[in-house]
């Protein structure tokens, strides 16, 4: 048999997917009597007003929570007048009425955040990027796995919507990657050039003066688990991603949007680069910088170029040995679309996030493919921050024989936050 028909019929039958209705599942047994689930929306900032309504709007809102009363009162101005306004979250997590909890708070917050929403019984609707660090990202997933919670992150272009720049969904970028069209390995290029803006406005402000707190803001409550620093309006609200202790730029920003999709497409939802080097300036210890270029490699020989200086102007999204794609969905290979014809859609995926808190299903993207694509966001930082290559058991989870980049995986947090799990058995 030649090879591309063996994949032809490979990919057939692993294509192979049946669907069961809800009711021969059991699903019924996780609806509740108004078949209606509520949520709670921690952080009501910018970003977070658009969870009230505009992000599950399913879910019926029961609390809001920020640490600004400027934002409280905004959030109260959207919502019903039953809704109840809270400046703690861990007031939120008491409540038993509440099913899901939407974390919409710096980044610095959502480790802390997430492990302990689930450790209270919450499923949860978490902000990109999932997690400030590695480690934090491990800690999440077992307490999701350990308490039997359903996790979701607030990207979504591995199941829904044009991805940048393709004039598509990732579904069609998908089936060419499996058809093995294009050869293996493959090298894939982010930047201006196949699409994508790593917003480089999002840098921070060196020697910051200290400035008076405002009465409405609870700082100390606002840095949480990041270090002390003197409050400076610019390390909060609008601006904090341009600090280290909160964000990390616009690859904080806007890194799992990217990469999340790439990682789908090259299936890599189980493992993480083995090696990964940056070009860039030294770093500021607290202010992000701007970067030139990040390159990352898996162990089978894949490549993911984060080409933030826009210099690659030719390149192809997509290379192999055998094809190019560019945007716009354009390839160097004869009659695409008639070839891509010939192979299997990718599996559907859980999509409905209700659905799967109702049904207890995985979500397309959740605490597990999560961690992994936002532990290619991290490695990036990683490597910005020390302006050198480094070395990653994606196993271990773990920088090789480099103590130095391992402090990045763990970093302390201040005060009682912490990243421990609860000792309390499961009932």
């Amino acid at each position: 048999m030649k090879r591309r028909e063996f994949l032809k019929k490979s990919l057939l039958a692993s294509a192979a997917f049946t669907i069961v209705p809800r009711h021969v599942l059991g699903g019924q047994a996780f609806t509740a009597p108004s078949d209606q689930l509520t949520k709670a929306v921690i952080g009501v900032g910018g970003m977070g007003r658009y969870h009230l309504n505009e992000i599950n709007p399913d879910a019926r809102l029961l609390a809001i929570c920020d640490v600004d009363n400027r934002h409280l009162k905004m959030a109260a101005e959207m919502v019903a007048k039953d809704v109840k306004a809270y400046s703690d979250f861990r007031e939120v997590l008491n409540r038993s009425d509440v099913d899901i909890v939407h974390i919409a708070s710096p980044p610095h917050w959502h480790g802390v955040m997430a492990k302990m929403a689930a450790e209270a019984g919450k499923d949860i609707w978490c902000e990109k990027p999932m997690t400030r660090t590695i480690g934090e990202g491990q800690a999440v997933v077992k307490a999701v796995q350990r308490y039997g919670r359903i996790f979701r992150l607030n990207t979504w272009f591995r199941f829904r919507s044009n991805f940048y720049g393709f004039g598509t969904t990732v579904e069609p970028i998908r089936k060419l990657v499996k058809s093995g069209l294009l050869g293996w390995p493959l090298k894939v290029t982010v930047g201006q050039h196949t699409g994508f803006n790593w917003k480089f406005y999002w840098v921070g402000q060196e020697r910051l003066k200290p400035e008076w707190i405002p009465e409405s803001l609870d700082y100390d409550m606002w840095l949480g688990p990041a270090p002390y620093k003197a409050f400076n309006a610019h390390r909060v609200h609008q601006t904090f991603r341009g600090y280290w202790d909160y964000d990390g730029g616009g690859l904080g920003d806007m890194g799992q949007h990217y990469l999340d999709p790439v990682q789908y497409l090259l299936d890599k939802d189980d493992t993480s680069p083995v090696y990964v080097e940056a070009d860039a300036p030294q770093q500021h210890p607290d202010a992000v910088g701007k970067w030139r270029r990040v390159r990352m490699r898996y162990a089978d020989g894949c490549e993911i170029i984060l080409d933030g200086a826009g210099v690659l102007k030719d390149a192809p999204f997509l290379e192999g040995p055998n094809g190019k794609l560019y945007r716009g969905f354009k390839s160097d290979i004869p009659n695409l679309k008639a070839e891509l014809a010939e192979f299997p859609d990718p599996a559907p995926q859980q999509a409905d996030f209700l659905d799967a808190v109702r049904m207890r299903r995985k979500f397309a993207l959740n605490e597990a493919n999560g961690h992994r694509s936002s532990t290619l966001v991290n490695l990036g930082k990683i490597a910005i921050r020390l302006g050198r290559s480094l070395k990653f058991d994606p196993d271990k989870q773990l920088f090789i024989d480099d103590p130095l980049a391992n402090r990045y995986i763990n970093q302390p947090m201040r005060g009682e936050w912490h990243m421990e799990m609860r000792k309390k058995q499961l009932v």
